[in-house]
């Protein structure tokens, strides 16, 4: 491998074109320009349409019990990443997030393999949620729009354009829409608690041919490992905080605790809205709706306030997740592509501190993919296989800097150390198989997918990084700490 530095230097024996000496100054983001309110904000906007739906198809793959558990498991893998990323993003506040971590860990295959995971995940995520948001406005019958390309591209336009504006402004703009979407959940459960009903719960019907099975788990146990990936619904995304490091102030006290805040919130949200929507009109009558909370409410009734307020509140929801999302991936893009391991330029950024190049490609992409397949359900399950490959990375890379590096000064430390991160890590990899049972397509997407940019990455980037990009100066200089300790 051979490092370059800012100039175009190379650090190996080869020499590269001379670049500009300014490489760094153009490739810098708005530091300061988020406090922990801010940062556990965009952990909840990142997931709070989860909440609203999806999660709910999780009972036809394992039952109100088999979800139950399933939700419990993955609600521990992501406090337990939550944990273990509150200690790595205190080490290393950089927007690299998960790639810089591995960086450093596993070096610079499992930088890229952690950071092209990610970027799966946030580039399809949005481009799903889109089309939610289409699906929304036309069941809403909002100025008498349908959903499709026009409103897809609305989406990408107007709300790409306020990130293009600053990033205080664009997570300012997130935490006020993220309140509305959390107001609106805890006022659903308020109503929804008033007509709960125990026998509710478990009222799919039983396959008797399925091993384990019974009325809590109608599927059998192998329905708890299906539903695991719409446990995570409750909680996918809310890793995504780290990428906020070098915007943030005073990143190593806020972020763990917007990480901690963001994670006691979510499961707190989870809690209520799983038990208050099943417990209304029953686990069999939500269990494929495509507005659960809505149907909860009304069941096949005509529609009220309550359940009137609630759906707009849901379109609320999607676009704070489809906002913050937007935000997540373009900071990864940045952090990747200012390190060499993608396209250079697609790391410069605007005069208001702006990655717009990695905010208008990735938006174009997902454009082109909500437009041209209009499959929401498939993108997501994509984003998800990619998630779960970036989960057992991240973990992996605590436990490694854990062992080989126990001295490296830690101003925050894992509550439980290693054994925390290796529970995030076996359930994340329990997770990652789990996927194929739901939508193998999706998987194998995926894999290809990454097997492109795999072949990027072996024949030409990992040859070109930059050296003074902080995720690999940081990798260095443990490297050349490493190699002084042995002399």
């Amino acid at each position: 491998m051979t490092l370059e530095d800012t100039t175009g230097n190379t650090t190996g024996n080869k020499t590269a074109p001379p670049g500009e000496d300014d490489y760094l100054q153009r490739r810098t983001l708005r530091r300061g320009s988020a406090g922990w309110l801010l940062l556990t904000g965009l952990g909840v906007a990142y997931v709070v349409s989860g909440d609203f739906s999806g999660w709910n198809i999780g009972l036809s793959k394992g039952g109100f019990g088999g979800l139950a558990v399933a939700t419990v498991l993955m609600g521990v893998m992501y406090a337990c990443l939550v944990f273990a990323l509150a200690e790595l993003s205190a080490i290393l506040p950089t927007a690299g997030g998960g790639y810089g971590f591995a960086r450093r860990a596993l070096g610079t295959w499992g930088g890229f393999l952690t950071g092209t995971a990610i970027l799966i995940e946030y580039v399809l995520a949005p481009a799903a949620i889109s089309i939610f948001i289409g699906d929304y406005v036309e069941s809403l019958g909002l100025f008498g729009l349908e959903s499709g390309w026009p409103v897809y591209l609305a989406c990408f336009v107007v709300f790409i354009g306020i990130h293009l504006w600053g990033v205080g402004e664009a997570l300012r703009f997130s935490l006020i829409v993220t309140a509305i979407a959390v107001a609106a959940l805890l006022i659903f459960a308020v109503g929804a608690f008033t007509d709960f009903h125990v026998s509710g719960l478990d009222d799919i019907p039983v396959d008797k041919d399925a091993l384990g099975s019974s009325s809590w788990l109608p599927f059998g146990l192998l329905g708890i490992w299906a539903a695991f990936p719409f446990g995570m619904w409750f909680f996918l995304g809310v890793e995504g905080v780290p990428l906020a490091a070098e915007e943030a102030k005073d990143p190593v006290r806020s972020m763990p605790k917007a990480l901690a805040l963001s994670m006691a919130i979510l499961a707190l949200l989870a809690l209520v809205t799983f038990f208050a929507a099943t417990g209304a009109q029953g686990s069999a009558a939500i269990q494929e709706a495509g507005n659960p909370l809505v149907v909860a409410l009304q069941g096949d009734g005509d529609p009220t306030a309550l359940s009137r307020f609630v759906n707009y509140a849901g379109l609320a929801g999607l676009v704070a997740s489809f906002f913050s999302l937007i935000y997540a991936g373009s900071r990864q893009l940045f952090a990747l592509s200012r390190a060499g391991y993608l396209p250079r330029f697609l790391s410069l950024t605007s005069r208001r501190k702006s990655p717009y190049l990695g905010l208008l490609i990735p938006g174009a992409i997902g454009f082109a993919l909500a437009a041209g397949t209009g499959d929401g359900a498939r993108m997501l399950n994509i984003a998800v296989f990619g998630a779960t490959i970036s989960y057992a990375l991240m973990a992996l890379s605590h436990i490694v800097l854990r062992r080989r590096e126990p001295d490296l000064p830690r101003p925050y430390r894992t509550p439980g150390g290693v054994l925390t991160s290796a529970v995030a890590f076996v359930l994340a990899l329990s997770a990652l198989v789990a996927t194929f049972l739901v939508d193998k397509e999706a998987a194998f997407i995926a894999l290809a997918v990454y097997g492109v940019a795999l072949a990027y990455f072996a024949f030409y980037s990992r040859h070109r990084l930059v050296a003074k990009a902080p995720e690999e100066e940081f990798a260095a200089l443990a490297a050349a700490e490493a190699e002084l300790e042995r002399d």
